[in-house]
């Protein structure tokens, strides 16, 4: 039970160290979409980077809220490497008119 008790404070304490670098670069992941869609806009052809980069973002948050729900006991970003993302880069072509 103890066990238990010292694993939730520590989920905490990843949470408020996670939840500050997640949020940070939430503001970045917001800008960059942003900026994403002019550049679509403008040149009709996305870009693998910054999709790439984006979907790095998304997968730890999935992790994020996945450690801190007891799902899994693997500690989300910075506590563990960034590894695989969940999904890849669509690279549907864009119909031309």
């Amino acid at each position: 039970m103890k066990a238990e008790r010292k694993e939730v404070f520590m989920r905490i304490l990843v949470a408020i160290v996670s939840g500050i670098i997640l949020g940070i670069w939430k503001g970045l992941i917001q800008i960059l979409t942003l900026f994403h869609w002019f550049y679509v806009l403008f040149t009709a052809k996305r870009s693998k980077g910054l999709a790439n980069f984006c979907e790095i973002w998304n997968t730890q948050v999935y992790k994020f809220i996945r450690y801190l729900s007891f799902v899994t006991n693997e500690r989300p970003f910075p506590f563990s490497k960034l590894g695989e993302n969940i999904t890849k880069f669509d690279s549907a072509k864009i119909k031309k008119s």
